[in-house]
């Protein structure tokens, strides 16, 4: 059953790849921001290794840079590693953003780091003159290098390129609930697997859920990008904590609401308190509308219970979004905007990776290791070790599943 207020696929808003094969275009890192144990870097490690690229690591919650050196050496990964603990963002040297002071000690505040470190991995590529990066969550796998070199090759015509995520679908707690009651929901560009021209980049990742859709986002529209590939996230269920539908209701209403003025051919200033009234009240309605068909989902109980839960936690947080804050938020993203350009053009060029983290306030927490003495065969390895992360999978799903 179709919602009529709900856009469950903006894949519309997607440009058309031009590259029909596999080239010899890289990407010069990879950047993870983990907040997961070691054996959860094995996928990246291993595209590393055969990209011949810098992986970062980006460390917070159960991922320590010291674990994360020590396990890939013991691996004996041939790599060039960065390892960066970052136990408190707040002590990074960023500029002083709008959407976050506004949100800070509210409801809507966002407790997790995910933000942050992929502004870390943005600003360090510039300083240290890194062209090409590729983002890669820690719980992404089966990913062919092949798909990497195309998604690098785009990059010249394309602002972001992103792999396609299948597996478990990367959505927001709503929006799994709408597909499991019957609803066409698709996934779209994410962090989770993005590639991006670091010259060409403009945008910052807001501190609110959906920040890598608000990355993609130009002045008034979608920056041009293009979904190239396939990778597949680890299963975990979305609906084992009520709060989680509550952490995300907010970016998930301001991400959904801006996505469908631009399926419809407008832009980003179109959204005024009017225009938020209505969405607001079209995605209660929304809500409501899965609640209802919940009982008739052929599930066991106890999971329609969690669904439910879940459900009634998100609308309970609708109920406290107002269409004066979204205006409100959009307008101090989009001042951000011009104050993270600002930030970004005036970073230091040309820094070793060391000097750059220490830019970034960062010194005494990374550990760095330069390991380029020639690709080993590899293929053995990768089999073990992704046996391990299948295990290591089962273990985070049986302590509460995906962290933020």
């Amino acid at each position: 059953m179709e919602s009529p207020v709900h856009h469950g696929d903006h894949s519309g808003l997607l440009k058309q790849c031009r590259t029909h094969a596999a080239t010899d275009a890289t990407v010069d890192a990879i950047i993870v921001p983990s907040a997961r144990t070691a054996p959860y870097l094995v996928e990246a490690a291993g595209l590393a290794e055969q990209l011949n690229c810098t992986l970062v690591v980006l460390c917070s919650r159960h991922a320590r840079q010291r674990d994360v050196v020590a396990y890939l050496e013991d691996e004996v990964f041939v790599l060039d590693l960065v390892a960066v603990d970052l136990p408190d963002a707040r002590t990074v040297r960023f500029p002083q953003l709008r959407t976050s002071k506004m949100l800070a000690e509210t409801l809507f505040e966002r407790r997790t780091d995910t933000s942050a470190k992929r502004n870390v991995g943005l600003a360090l590529a510039r300083m240290v003159g890194w062209a090409k990066v590729m983002y890669l969550d820690d719980d992404i796998t089966l990913l062919d290098p092949n798909e990497l070199h195309r998604a690098a090759a785009e990059l010249d015509d394309h602002d972001a390129v992103g792999l396609s995520i299948g597996g478990y679908p990367d959505n927001s707690v709503v929006c799994h609930a709408y597909r499991a009651t019957g609803g066409r929901q698709a996934t779209f560009l994410g962090g989770g697997a993005l590639a991006v021209p670091v010259e060409r980049t403009a945008s910052f990742f807001p501190e609110i859920y959906n920040e890598d859709w608000f990355f993609l986002l130009g002045d008034e529209r979608l920056r041009p990008a293009t979904m190239i590939g396939t990778a597949a996230q680890i299963p975990y269920d979305p609906f084992g904590d009520p709060d989680r539908a509550r952490r995300e209701e907010f970016g998930d209403v301001l991400a959904e609401g801006i996505f469908a003025l631009l399926d419809r051919c407008r832009k980003i200033q179109d959204a005024d308190e009017i225009y938020w009234d209505a969405f607001l009240s079209h995605r209660g309605s929304m809500i409501d509308d899965i609640i209802a068909r919940v009982p008739d989902c052929e599930m066991e109980p106890e999971q329609r219970y969690r669904m439910l839960s879940a459900l009634k936690a998100a609308r309970g947080r609708l109920c406290r979004i107002t269409s004066r804050l979204c205006v409100e938020y959009v307008e101090a993203w989009q001042e951000d905007r011009i104050t993270w350009w600002r930030y970004f053009e005036g970073l230091p060029r040309d820094l070793p990776v060391e000097k750059a983290l220490s830019y970034l306030r960062l010194r005494g927490r990374f550990t760095v290791r330069w390991n380029r003495t020639g690709l080993r065969p590899r293929e053995p390895r990768l089999i073990e070790a992704r046996r391990r992360l299948g295990r290591a999978a089962k273990e985070v799903r049986r302590q509460g599943g995906r962290p933020e």
